[in-house]
C-alpha cells in the first residue's frame, strides 16, 4: 500500500468491516477508509463499488486520516471481505408523496430519529430490498438502474390505474404514470417485485383485480406481487379516512388470491401474487404448504415467514435436549398475531427441565390493530410484564430491537428493559434454531 498526504475531502464509500484472512485484510483496508475509486474509476456509493469490483485484480485508492493511499486487492474467493457503509440519512432520497397509508406519518413523536427518515432510494431497493415508488427517479437515475443493471427492485405500486394511484400517493404535485416506467425497466432486463398496500373501499375489489392483471402481463419483468393490509396506528390525525381488512374481507381476499394463482400458474408457470401472512393469519385460514411460496423470494416482506418458520420448527426441536441438567423457566415475547401458531409450536416441545411462557404483547404504543412483534415497544413489553414471574430469562423478538444502537423503537435498549423487570432480556433471531437454542441455553448456544 502506498500513500500521499492530501487535504481533499473524501468521497466515495466507507469501508464498514473487514473480515480477516481475505483479500482485503491482506491489503491492509481498514474500518473507516473512505474508497474513492477502482481502477481509476471514481465512486460514488456501495452500487459503484460492487459494479466495479468484478475484476479478479482490482486498484483501490483510498483516505485514510487525511492522506491518499492506494491499496491492490487480489480476489481469491467469492467476495473481498469487506462490508461497505449504507448512504447516511443526508445522503438518502426521500419520498416526495403524502400517500394515504404512510405508516411514517402515523408515528408519534418522541421516537428515534432514523424512523421518520421517508427513503425512496433506487439505491436502498436494490440493496436492501426496499420498495420505492419510482416517482421521484430522474433520467440521470433510470439510466444508472438500466446501465448498471440494477436488479431486482421492488417496487410499490399499490394501483395500476394513473388517477387511483395519483390519489393513493396523496397527490403530489408532480404526476407520473407508473405502468410506463416499469415497462422501460423491463425493456432494460431489470426484475422487479411489487407490492401493493391494500386499503379498503380505494384499491379493492376490481382495482385490485385490474392491478394484479396488469403487473401479471409483465411477467417475468415483474417476478411477483404482494398483497399487504395496510396498518393503521391510534396516531393518525388529519389523515385521511382509512380503515382496516375486516375478517370476512381477509378470507374473502385469501380466496381471490388462490384462485388467481392457480390462473397464473397454468398460464405464467408461477403463482405470481401472494397474500401477506397477515391476511391468513386474520383469516383463519390453513397456511398454504412451503412449495406454494416458490423458494421465498419475498419472505422479508412478510410472505411466507410464518410457513417457513412453522415447517422448520420440528427440525430445530429434535436438536434440543431431551432433559435440562437443571431447572430452566424462560418468557417468550411476542406480537399478538403470531401468538396462536407460536403457542401450539411451544406446547410441541418437550424439554423435561424446561418450562415456557408466552406473553402475547398488546400494541398500546401504536394501537390495538397492530399485531406484529417487529413493531413492539420496550414500554409495552415492560408495562405488561412488570411483577409477573418471568423466570430465568425474557426472549425477545431481536427483529424489535433493529437499530444501530440496539434499542427498540421507543429508544429503549434491552438493557434498560432488564433493570425494570429484574430479568436478564435477550433479543433472538426470528429463526427456529435461534429460539430453540434461547430457550435451552442461559448463553443462547
Amino acid at each position: 500500500m502506498s500513500c500521499a498526504p492530501t487535504t481533499a475531502a473524501a468521497p466515495g464509500v466507507v469501508v464498514s468491516g473487514v473480515r480477516p484472512r481475505t483479500p482485503a485484510a491482506t491489503a491492509g483496508l481498514r474500518p473507516g477508509d473512505h474508497l474513492v475509486a477502482i481502477n481509476g474509476r471514481p465512486l460514488r456509493d456501495a452500487i459503484d463499488f460492487h459494479f466495479e469490483s468484478g475484476e479478479s485484480r482490482i486498484r483501490l485508492r483510498l483516505v485514510r486520516q487525511g492522506r491518499e493511499q492506494s491499496a491492490v486487492l487480489e480476489r481469491r474467493g467469492a467476495d473481498w471481505g469487506l462490508t461497505l457503509e449504507p448512504p447516511q440519512p443526508s445522503e438518502i432520497a426521500t419520498c416526495a408523496n403524502k400517500c394515504v397509508f404512510c405508516f411514517i406519518h402515523q408515528l408519534p413523536r418522541g421516537m428515534r430519529k432514523s424512523l421518520y427518515v421517508k427513503d425512496d432510494d433506487f439505491r436502498l431497493s436494490f440493496l436492501h430490498g426496499n420498495y420505492i415508488t419510482l416517482t421521484d427517479l430522474d433520467e440521470e437515475e433510470l439510466a444508472r438502474i438500466e446501465a448498471q443493471r440494477l436488479s431486482p427492485l421492488y417496487v410499490s405500486v399499490h394501483a395500476t390505474d394513473a388517477e387511483l394511484r395519483h390519489r393513493l400517493l396523496g397527490q403530489p404535485k408532480v404526476k407520473r404514470e407508473l405502468l410506463p416506467v416499469m415497462e422501460r425497466l423491463a425493456r432494460a432486463g431489470i426484475r422487479m417485485h411489487a407490492q401493493i398496500v391494500l386499503c379498503p373501499d380505494w384499491n379493492d375489489g376490481v382495482h385490485l383485480d385490474r392491478s394484479v392483471h396488469e403487473l401479471a402481463r409483465m411477467h417475468p419483468a415483474v417476478a411477483s406481487t404482494a398483497v399487504v393490509p395496510v396498518g393503521l396506528t391510534r396516531h393518525r390525525e388529519r389523515l385521511p379516512e382509512l380503515r382496516t381488512v375486516t375478517d370476512d374481507e381477509a378470507r374473502a381476499l385469501v380466496r381471490s388470491i388462490e384462485a388467481w394463482q392457480e390462473r397464473f400458474l397454468a398460464s405464467l408457470g408461477t403463482r405470481f401474487v401472494w397474500a401477506a401472512d397477515e391476511l391468513h393469519l386474520q383469516a383463519g385460514a390453513p397456511l398454504p404448504p412451503a412449495r406454494t411460496y416458490e423458494g421465498f423470494a419475498i419472505a422479508e416482506d412478510g410472505i411466507g415467514l410464518v410457513r417457513r418458520f412453522t415447517d422448520g420448527w420440528s427440525r430445530a426441536g429434535r436438536r434440543a435436549p431431551g432433559r435440562l441438567a437443571r431447572p430452566r423457566a424462560v418468557t417468550v415475547v411476542t406480537g399478538e398475531m403470531f401468538a396462536p401458531q407460536l403457542r401450539a409450536l411451544l406446547d410441541d416441545l418437550h424439554v423435561e427441565n424446561l418450562s415456557v411462557r408466552l406473553a402475547p404483547i398488546a400494541n398500546d404504543w401504536f394501537g390495538r390493530g397492530i399485531g406484529v412483534a417487529g413493531l413492539l415497544t420496550g414500554q409495552d413489553i415492560e408495562s405488561q410484564l412488570a411483577g409477573r414471574d418471568l423466570g430465568d430469562a425474557v426472549l425477545v423478538p431481536a427483529v424489535a430491537v433493529r437499530d444501530g444502537a440496539g434499542v427498540f423503537l421507543d429508544d429503549l435498549a434491552p438493557a434498560d428493559l432488564a433493570t425494570a423487570l429484574r430479568t436478564p432480556v435477550i433479543p433472538v433471531e426470528p429463526t427456529p434454531a435461534a429460539l430453540v437454542r434461547a430457550l435451552v441455553s442461559p448463553t443462547g448456544s
